[in-house]
């Protein structure tokens, strides 16, 4: 056979492999084997790499068989197709079994070892190499095997590595020098990755490209700067590594300015480009910027791409527009677990929690099965909606899954349970897990604090020190909260002064607010005002709220309308300021005063926000509001709620008219104390709910101090246990008590 034939074959094999085509490949050699008696060595060695190609490795495994002569070419092109595909043991017999090797032989099995994971295998295997003689040796060993100890961490043996490139006279090599730096910038060795770039005698640019990540990796930024401002023929590569390099950093704006000056340089934007630009325009949550990216992304074809899709899902949902990342979701023709994870988060991050359990639902009947961080994802979308059923779910889930002995699956349920109530569940599920981080005992340690254990929670925080871990900024907002809710002053103001004189963090405003809690909640309203003065900044809403609310409970007026005065020049439309200063004139009879902070609300169109209570049972969410009688069974509830209206009177149960803000007479004001929405709630869970399971009531603002008082004596009578969990904590009320202590 003459070799234009075999040359206009392997033509059409290449062809075949270019279309992905199969059968047309399986037809040609049909065609091959039905009018040509010997083929030649050549044709059957592209026929075996049209075949892996293909991923028909038994097909390729076939021909290599069927070869009379098989020569190098053919030996390592079967070698190369088991090494590229991870069938090493198939790879192996092949390698034991050949007449002769060469590097290239030598290379393919070392990288098949290396590229799924058999260091040790791989290990051998260079040992062997060198031991058959160094002229098989070359770059492409080498830069195996510092890939193979970058990625599984091996800096000695990298530095070993290092040590016979020298020794071979490959350390000239731009190809052997590039892993090289990206092996030790990885280590945290930034200086010897610079004496590595420093010392070669030509630079392209790959190696100038790997060094500006190495120091941007290790965090020197001007370094990577001034490298890239000097380095000659910037390429794509370049600009999309500084640009993922300052994001990385948390330079989001000057990760979006040097976009702008890469469009000046006419360069094409890849999809890697495009997805650090968008975490950057999130990071920011500059929405303008990151829709203007978005229509760029259409004009140049790159929405069909998963990952480009995926990053604008991501962006919309930190620039606080949900609706948007669902409008990009639905668009997107190819999803994966990415992108539907993208989805779940950004709605459980925007307190959009029941849509992120709902796209988790429809994820499953799609058949995409989720991974840790999705199933850590909406369980703590559960616990932020306190829906214990739909997560003791998800937490079955975890446990058929084997997803519940990775850490992040752990911690979500840890926090699922201490924000659902059950903190002697979190307690448990804690203990029983095999490693603990940080986050494990924040989880922990938050959820006594909202449950006012404040000494359990104290004892962790201590118990958490011991085992060497580092407690962070949040760490110390569940610690303070604790001290705040069990009223140890002491204790917390020395922890905070730890938290930064000890611990070296800088306080942020939720630990600054802990502190006016900490001094407000206990009384020492002018201790808080001495507090907020020394402030190096002014407080937040929360801070001025908090500080509001206690002087309400403490019947402070003068530091209240200080508070109120700071709360309306920093958000006028806040209507807490006008509903607690109206509580303090109210509790004083000064209804002039309360009527005209009314009128200033309906003039500046300040609306309050509706208190409302809710109770699951049987699958269903039910929604109460103050005096509501939507629900179908309102006349069963009223009825309840004046039996037991009834007995709680008897008991000693003094309704506390301070808590009515309207100016009328004393029957209607008890009245209106008893149709509060948390006490329509309760009614009805103790209409329906079994006797043998506790009554759980979410409520969206803190119970009212009648409500709470109610409470201990519905607990009483009834002798249920009842859970309430408010804006600030967790009530368990029992046999006439609360787990706060009366102190909230």
């Amino acid at each position: 056979m003459c070799a234009s034939t075999s040359n206009y074959y392997c033509s059409l094999l290449k062809l075949c492999c270019e279309a992905h085509n199969q059968i047309q490949a399986k037809k040609l050699h049909c065609f091959i084997i039905k009018t040509i008696a010997n083929p030649e060595t050549f044709l059957f060695n592209n026929l075996i790499s049209s075949y892996s190609y293909l991923g028909k490795f038994t097909y390729a495994r076939s021909v290599f068989d069927q070869i009379p002569r098989p020569n190098q070419f053919s030996w390592n092109t079967i070698l190369s197709a088991y090494s590229k595909s991870g069938l090493l043991s198939e790879m192996r017999e092949i390698f034991n079994g050949m007449p002769k090797r060469d590097g290239v032989s030598w290379n393919s099995v070392i990288s098949g070892y290396a590229s799924y994971g058999s260091c040790n295998e791989a290990l051998d295997i260079y040992r062997l190499m060198l031991k058959d003689g160094p002229v098989n040796v070359n770059r492409i060993t080498f830069s195996t095997m510092l890939i193979l100890s970058s990625n599984q961490g091996c800096i000695d043996l990298g530095k070993q590595i290092h040590g016979q490139i020298n020794k071979f006279g490959f350390d000239s090599y731009v190809f052997v020098g590039s892993p090289l730096v990206d092996m030790y910038s990885k280590a945290g060795l930034i200086y010897d990755a610079k004496k590595v770039f420093n010392e070669l005698p030509e630079r392209n640019v790959v190696m100038y490209n790997t060094m500006i990540m190495g120091l941007l990796r290790c965090g020197m930024v001007e370094d990577s700067k001034n490298l890239f401002r000097f380095m000659p023929g910037k390429d794509s590569i370049s600009w999309t590594t500084m640009i993922t390099g300052l994001t990385q950093n948390s330079l989001d704006r000057e990760a979006v300015d040097m976009l702008r000056e890469m469009r000046l340089e006419d360069l094409p934007i890849d999809q890697f480009t495009f997805g650090s630009i968008l975490t950057a325009c999130g990071g920011l949550v500059a929405l303008q910027e990151g829709k203007q990216i978005h229509a760029y992304i259409i004009r140049t074809d790159h929405m069909n791409n998963l990952f480009v899709g995926s990053a604008l899902v991501d962006m919309y949902s930190k620039c606080r527009s949900p609706k948007y990342a669902e409008t990009v979701f639905k668009r997107m023709t190819r999803k994966n677990i990415v992108s539907w994870t993208a989805m779940i988060v950004g709605y459980g991050q925007n307190g959009c929690s029941e849509e992120a359990v709902r796209f988790f639902c429809e994820m499953q009947r799609n058949g995409v099965e989720p991974d840790d961080f999705t199933l850590g994802s909406v369980i703590s979308s559960c616990a932020n909606l306190a829906s214990l059923e739909e997560g003791a779910q998800f937490h079955c889930q975890a446990l058929v899954s084997g997803l519940i002995s990775i850490i992040t699956v752990s911690n979500a349920l840890v926090t699922l349970y201490g924000k659902c109530g059950s903190i002697e569940e979190s307690h448990r599920l804690f203990d029983e897990m095999k490693i603990k981080d940080e986050v494990s005992w924040t989880a922990l340690v938050s959820g006594y604090a909202q449950f006012g254990k404040a000494n359990e929670s104290i004892n962790l925080f201590e118990e958490m020190l011991a085992h060497g871990l580092r407690p962070d900024g949040v760490t110390f907002v569940g610690v303070l909260s604790a001290c705040s809710r069990a009223g140890l002053v002491e204790r917390g103001r020395h922890l905070f002064e730890s938290m930064v004189e000890k611990h070296g963090i800088v306080p942020i405003p939720d630990h600054y607010t802990c502190m006016i809690d900490l001094f407000s909640r206990a009384g020492q309203l002018k201790e808080a005002q001495n507090f907020i003065e020394k402030m190096p900044f002014r407080p937040d809403k929360i801070g001025w709220a908090t500080l509001l609310s206690s002087c309400r409970n403490h019947g402070n007026l003068e530091i209240g309308k200080w508070a109120a005065e700071s709360l309306l020049e920093l958000e006028p439309q806040n209507p807490a300021s006008y509903i607690l200063l109206s509580s303090m004139y109210a509790a004083k009879g000064k209804w002039n005063e309360v009527a005209q902070l009314r009128r200033g609300m309906r003039d500046k169109g300040v609306r309050k926000e509706p208190g409302c209570s809710w109770i699951k049972y049987k699958s269903r969410v039910h929604i109460f509001s103050a005096d509501d009688r939507s629900s179908p069974y309102s006349d069963q509830i009223y009825a309840e709620l004046e039996k037991l209206n009834f007995k709680m009177i008897e008991e000693g149960y003094v309704p506390d008219m301070s808590y009515i803000l309207h100016d009328v007479e004393e029957l209607e004001k008890v009245k209106m104390l008893n149709h509060h929405s948390e006490k329509l709630a309760i009614a009805f869970g103790l209409l329906f709910i079994p006797p043998d399971l506790p009554i759980r009531v979410v409520k969206n603002l803190r119970v009212c101090g009648d409500c709470h008082n109610a409470t201990k004596f519905i607990s009483k009578i009834t002798r249920r246990e009842i859970l309430v969990r408010d804006s600030v904590r967790f009530h368990l009320f029992k046999d006439g008590t609360c787990s706060c202590g009366d102190f909230w």
